[in-house]
């Protein structure tokens, strides 16, 4: 990783599923500093306890409240913004609460970088931000369109560059799916499935954090990056993991939740139309068009027509053994069934 060669790091939100999984990434590369920037006093005390790693630093603090990102952001190289409230109920109820911490909170992260003269930023998002229909994914679409908008101002030649990456289901991440059924399993709970025909794009924490490290590499000011991933439906993910636990656990469907949907998109029809092919990601540019353009009043375009959005129906769908093949990919997973021995 020589591009990060003595270099600072800092990741907001690092003491989540996410943030562990950079920080693991990094830990053993030639980076001089990793910083943690989070709310969490106690996640980072154990983690601090379980590191002794004179790396990484740990700051106190908010997105929400700038002074505080100021004082970590001094001196720093990358940043990977990945403090979010991401829990699509929370966010429901409480709609203020995200869009003060998903919106406001990354315009703070974006302009300290910007005035203390970061090389890069990378804007974590989520494929909810797609077609949003609950509040989350609505405060992580106005989230993408603020970075996107900063990165369009500073242009190609800008001393900082911002990109944001779309992830779709982060497989075993803190609040997901995947750890919910295992502890189900373990109690002889039924396994508690919405729609078992619904689909959802399937990554490891790992392909997460290698599309980080691409568009911390490759990134230009106001890209999106997407990584081509498989998609199983929850009945495939769920037979799955029976069949890995050895567990004859029925299941039972409890109807779709309020604010799901049944396929998830990671690339709407209208990014698609501009979208340039990557070979395993897909790099959506931004417009550098500004306000007077004429096919804002008068042109359209005719490739509109003639694509579709990217979402997890029309994917590569995996499996019961493709599926079973993904999870042993899992350090969660494999620490539970004993292949690997137990970790922070």
């Amino acid at each position: 990783m020589s591009l990060f060669k003595d270099k600072i790091l800092l990741i907001t939100g690092g003491t989540g599923s996410f943030g562990n999984a950079v920080l693991r990434r990094f830990l053993d590369s030639d980076v001089k500093e990793i910083r943690i920037f989070s709310r969490d006093e106690k996640k980072q005390d154990d983690m601090r306890h379980h590191l002794q790693n004179s790396k990484v630093k740990f700051y106190i603090g908010d997105v929400r409240d700038k002074r505080s990102v100021d004082g970590v952001m001094n001196g720093v190289d990358y940043v990977f913004h990945a403090a979010a409230l991401k829990q699509v109920p929370s966010c429901e109820f409480f709609p203020a609460q995200a869009v003060r911490t998903n919106v406001l909170g990354t315009e703070n992260v974006l302009d300290s970088a910007i005035e203390h003269g970061v090389k890069n930023v990378v804007v974590l998002s989520t494929d909810k931000a797609a077609y949003p229909i609950n509040a989350m994914g609505i405060s992580k679409a106005m989230m993408e369109k603020v970075a996107i908008a900063k990165g369009r101002q500073l242009g190609v030649d800008g001393a900082t560059t911002i990109c944001c990456t779309r992830y779709g289901n982060v497989m075993a991440s803190r609040g997901s799916v995947i750890p919910l059924w295992v502890e189900q399993m373990k109690t002889n709970s039924p396994i508690t499935i919405t729609d078992p025909h619904m689909t959802r794009f399937m990554m490891t924490l790992d392909d997460a954090v290698d599309l980080v490290i691409y568009a911390f590499q490759h990134g230009q000011n106001g890209d999106l990056f997407v990584q081509k991933a498989p998609a199983a439906t929850l009945e495939v993910l769920a037979r799955a993991l029976k069949e890995l636990y050895h567990s004859g656990t029925e299941v039972k469907v409890i109807g779709t939740r309020h604010g799901e949907k049944l396929y998830e998109t990671l690339v709407t029809r209208e990014e698609m139309a501009k979208a340039i092919d990557m070979g395993e990601y897909y790099r959506v540019p931004c417009d550098t068009r500004d306000l007077n353009y004429d096919k804002y009043f008068v042109e359209g375009n005719e490739d509109m027509a003639r694509v579709d959005d990217y979402h997890s129906h029309n994917t590569r769908r995996l499996d019961v053994e493709g599926m079973k093949q993904l999870l042993l990919k899992l350090q969660f997973i494999c620490e539970d069934l004993g292949l690997e021995p137990h970790s922070f």
